[in-house]
């Protein structure tokens, strides 16, 4: 299920449209559910969890034994080497199934993705957007990303070479700043187009719209 509506394309849309006036530069928008499933996260998560579960056995095996034997009649018994190892990987394993199983809730598991390697994920996923849906599309390579994770909470601004080799990427933190002021207070479309209009200003000031200027790449927004 998208985050926006038809007119909330709309507002996005327009708002590329009215920024490219006065640039040459090609503006692309791309709005994501999520950067990335962090199986990764999840798996490591799920092993720390059975070790646990194993090295607690380890320390404390008698709560464990007597509770066993309770389920079994009541009757406790030598444990044997055998029974003792079956035990730890029975522990081991179910804890590894239980952790798997709770982190494949999403608010779980993205409340202990750790924040740097989410942020890591979205840089990511927006390098690769960009390298698709604007990198090397343009005459002169003057595509700008803007995207927005919103799983991760996270932002992006990726631009083509000659826009990095002229403005610096602090230069960008307006418009992180402004279309991040929005998004919190649940105004997706209305911060994206806050950030558009943002990076319209830098692009227009290096990067001025020519008499044969042509809209090279579409003014959509990409809501994956």
């Amino acid at each position: 299920m998208g985050y926006l509506s038809q007119a909330d394309h709309k507002i996005v849309s327009d708002a590329v449209a009215e920024a490219e006036l006065t640039t040459s530069g090609e503006i692309v928008t791309v709005l994501a559910d999520r950067s990335d499933g962090y199986s990764d996260v999840v798996l490591v998560w799920a092993v720390a969890l059975a070790f646990t579960a194993m090295s607690v056995f380890a320390v404390l095996p008698q709560p464990f034994m007597d509770f066993w034997d309770s389920l079994v009649g009541g009757w406790t018994h030598e444990w044997t080497t055998g029974e003792l190892a079956s035990m730890t990987i029975a522990l081991g394993l179910g804890a590894f199934a239980l952790g798997w199983l709770l982190l494949s809730w999403d608010p779980l598991r993205f409340a202990l993705t750790p924040g740097p390697v989410k942020t890591a994920r979205a840089h990511e996923r927006a390098i690769k957007h960009f390298k698709v849906g604007a990198e090397r599309r343009t005459h002169g390579r003057t595509g700008v990303l803007l995207y927005l994770s919103m799983r991760e909470h996270r932002a992006e601004i990726v631009a083509d070479q000659p826009i990095a080799e002229i403005v610096p990427a602090e230069v960008w933190g307006e418009a992180m700043a402004d279309m991040l002021i929005e998004i919190k207070q649940g105004h997706i479309a209305e911060g994206l187009a806050a950030g558009i209009r943002d990076v319209g200003k830098v692009l227009s000031e290096h990067f001025p719209r020519s008499d044969d200027d042509e809209n090279e790449i579409p003014d959509r927004l990409i809501e994956v």
